[in-house]
Order: structure tokens, then C-alpha cells, then sequence
């Protein structure tokens, strides 16, 4: 919804994608009740939908090229090997850079990393709710994985292509995934890419700030309450939307949203606490 709004409100387009290149867990029904759900709700996207597993020879195009200018190599390391070398398990883990040099890498099942400069500088971009970021990429992150050791190209390398091949301009999507952006615009630069806008919403989490567990604050979407739980998520925007409007129908809710949408008002959150 943060991401609808912020594109209609300001006579943008909205795109729609489906991210489905894990085929092992992807069943297709899925992307269509996806699709009805969102129409019951009054999401209206521009285009065609876009599936990643369409895009597969765009993400091997893009690995080769990463491949020829040296910006990627062979990694065996298993994520319980580098959970077993991290000092805080419960931390993502930071690349040591095991198979950096390693020219047998190759010869046994293997991943496929992203290759940072040894003389990298801190990438620092603007987000327009979060504000200034930087991240040291190779000692925050080190050399991330563009491929899976399984042959599925990994989120950063596919998101990166999607969005220069949509010629997406903004990106508004939870803040989980703001301290990924940086790895991301490494991509970007390395590609020849554009660098779109990026406004990272803050996430619904339990009372004591834990994801949303399968509590009776994780509820499924019910088209027949539409209009009700399209209230709640602009109350947790912070959009204070009138008590009555949750009688009103779907298009006179996403007519007041648009014309009150108010994004300082959460600005700086990276969560919402769910009572």
C-alpha cells in the first residue's frame, strides 16, 4: 500500500512483479490468487505483470558480464560453515573471504559471489524515510552471493536487472531490506545501471519488536473485510484516516488516501509495534 500511494499520489505508474525463481517453491496457482487478492483490494497495476522466470536469460547476460570485468568468483563455503565461523550466530554473517583466491573453488558444487574492491569506499545514498545511509560493504557485508550454489540467481542480482530492465524510478518497500541497497547500487555500478530513488517502510512487528509470528497479529488478507484492513494499514502508515472511513467503499478509501498521503509521518521508523 506505502508503495501504491507513493506512485499514484504523484501521477506515477505502479508495476507489478511476480518474484518467482525458486521453482521449488513457487506453484503457479499461487501468482494468480496473488493477483485476484490484489484486485479485491483495489490495487490497479500499469502493464503486464512481470515474472522474474521469464528474465532468466537477462540475469545470465548479467552475470556474464560481471564474470568479464572480474567482479565475481566460485565460493564452496556452505551457510553452516560460515554460521559456524561468525562470532554472533545470530547475525547475517560477514563474508570472510575464504574462496576469494581460491582457483579450485570452481571444481566442486558452488555459489557464485560478488567481488568488492579492496580499496572500496562506503556507498552512501539518500532514502527518503530513512535518510542518509552509508554502508562499508566489505566489512559490513563482504562479497555476496549473486548466484545460489543450487543454480537460482540470488535477490540482489535479479531485483538489480528487473528494475533497470521495468525502468523503475522509485523503490518503496519494507526496511528489512535497507541494509541489502548498498550491496545493490555495487551491482548497479558495476553493470553500467541507473540508481533509482529507494523509501524504505517501517515493518509491523510483534509488541516487543520480533517479526510477525502466526500470533492473531498475522492475519490473512480477507477480501471481505477490504475495506477495514485497508484502514488499519493507513492508521499503521501513521495516516490517520477518520473512523468512518472503514464504512466507506474500496475506491473512496484509496481516493482519501491519495489525496491525504503524508509520508513525514514515518519517517525515521524502521518498525511499527503491533499491540
Amino acid at each position: 500500500m506505502g508503495s501504491y500511494v507513493s506512485a499514484r499520489a504523484r501521477g506515477g505508474r505502479w508495476l507489478l512483479r511476480i518474484e518467482d525463481l525458486d521453482r521449488n517453491r513457487c506453484r503457479s496457482h499461487l501468482a494468480d490468487e496473488f493477483l485476484q487478492v490484489l484486485e479485491a483490494f483495489g490495487f490497479e497495476w500499469d502493464g503486464s505483470v512481470y515474472f522474474q522466470s521469464d528474465r532468466i536469460d537477462f540475469y545470465e547476460a548479467a552475470l556474464a558480464e560481471l564474470r568479464r570485468s572480474g567482479h565475481s568468483y566460485a565460493c564452496r563455503c556452505t551457510r553452516a560453515r560460515l554460521a559456524a565461523q561468525s562470532s554472533d550466530p545470530a547475525a547475517e554473517p560477514v563474508y570472510p573471504g575464504t574462496c576469494r583466491d581460491d582457483p579450485t573453488a570452481g571444481e566442486a558444487r558452488h555459489a557464485l559471489r560478488y567481488r568488492i574492491a579492496a580499496d572500496a569506499v562506503a556507498v552512501r545514498f539518500e532514502d527518503a524515510l530513512q535518510g542518509s545511509v552509508s554502508q562499508d560493504c566489505r566489512l559490513e557485508a563482504g562479497d555476496f552471493v549473486i548466484r545460489r550454489r543450487d543454480g537460482h540467481f540470488a535477490y540482489h542480482l535479479a531485483v538489480v536487472v528487473d528494475d533497470e530492465l521495468q525502468g523503475i524510478t522509485e523503490v518503496v518497500r519494507g526496511a528489512d531490506l535497507l541494509a541489502c541497497t548498498p550491496r545493490q547500487i555495487l551491482l548497479q555500478r558495476s553493470l553500467g545501471y541507473r540508481t533509482p530513488a529507494y523509501a524504505h517502510l517501517p515493518l509491523l512487528t510483534e509488541p516487543d519488536g520480533r517479526k510477525l509470528a502466526k500470533s492473531r497479529r498475522s492475519v490473512p488478507l480477507d477480501p471481505r473485510r477490504a475495506a477495514g484492513q485497508l484502514c488499519d494499514v493507513l492508521t499503521w502508515l501513521q495516516q490517520q484516516p477518520p473512523a468512518e472511513l472503514a464504512l466507506a467503499g474500496i475506491p473512496e478509501i484509496w481516493e482519501w488516501a491519495l489525496a491525504n498521503w503524508r509520508p513525514a509521518r514515518i519517517a525515521g521508523r524502521r518498525e511499527v509495534r503491533l499491540p
